[in-house]
């Protein structure tokens, strides 16, 4: 457990690391239009985390992965596949992850982008994701069991009518890309550990249109829901705090604090 808790100089490191990530997500924003190439995105991202903020794209060369961020459209649930021959169209949603090395020190999110004219629904979808991780956050400090996390985003999706993916989760992060603790997106009475100040997490929910089972395509990366159906996905980095918690990822325009006092 000691291991997982990081000291004031890893957080300072981190709050760096994690500046450079919402920029990313950021400065993407105006290239998200009809017929742009989710390669040029990923050029663009690459240039920016590389020369512009002198940091490593973590996705680069990770088990292999082969681009710089995952770009993942409509029914891809995570770890899309830029290609110049990709290419955006009109009423697309798009999770775009970022992940980023500064200073030895990684750090981890995503959020959703609406190519033109989106419809209602698919808004909704997005909005439901963005809210339940939102919600989830106010339940952060230490004390607290991390499995109460899962259950605020399940019950909440659920009574949306969505559904939560279950083979993937959010991860403890910090000089590795994964570490312990794993951050379930529902509910599991089995998970008994609790969250210490110190400790940082990803927390990103995947949340599908319609049934919560996926698959893995041919290249051995791309995921996508299983029955054709839409999802969404948001995520931040997250530090626990004596009293709340402090998104590291935290961007512009968001209608969230940074920092959560959740007494």
């Amino acid at each position: 457990m000691k291991n997982t808790l990081k000291n004031k100089y890893d957080i300072q490191q981190m709050r760096i690391s994690g500046k450079i990530t919402a920029n990313v997500l950021e400065i993407i924003k105006p290239y998200i239009v009809p017929d742009v190439s989710t390669e040029d995105i990923n050029r663009i991202c690459h240039h920016y985390i590389t020369q512009v903020k002198h940091a490593i794209p973590a996705c680069l060369g990770y088990k292999n992965f082969p681009k710089s961020i995952c770009i993942s459209i409509n029914d891809v649930v995570c770890h899309g596949i830029s290609d110049k021959k990709l290419l955006l169209k009109n009423g697309d949603i798009v999770n775009i992850d970022v992940s980023v090395i500064k200073n030895d020190y990684y750090t981890d999110a995503s959020k959703m982008f609406f190519v033109g004219s989106v419809s209602k629904k698919n808004k909704y979808l997005c909005q439901i994701t963005k809210k339940s991780l939102y919600l989830s956050l106010k339940c952060i400090k230490n004390g607290v069991k991390i499995n109460t996390i899962g259950k605020i985003i399940q019950k909440y999706v659920e009574k949306k009518n969505f559904s939560v993916v279950r083979e993937y989760c959010g991860h403890g992060i910090g000089k590795n890309f994964h570490e312990f603790p794993h951050i379930l997106h529902f509910y599991s009475h089995n998970d008994y550990i609790i969250m210490r100040t110190g400790m940082i997490f990803t927390i990103e929910p995947m949340v599908n249109e319609k049934l919560p089972h996926v698959k893995c395509m041919a290249d051995g990366w791309t995921i996508k829901t299983n029955d054709g159906g839409l999802s969404a996905q948001y995520e931040h980095t997250i530090l626990v705090t004596k009293t709340g918690c402090e998104i590291i990822t935290h961007q512009k325009n968001e209608k969230i604090p940074k920092i959560f006092i959740n007494t």
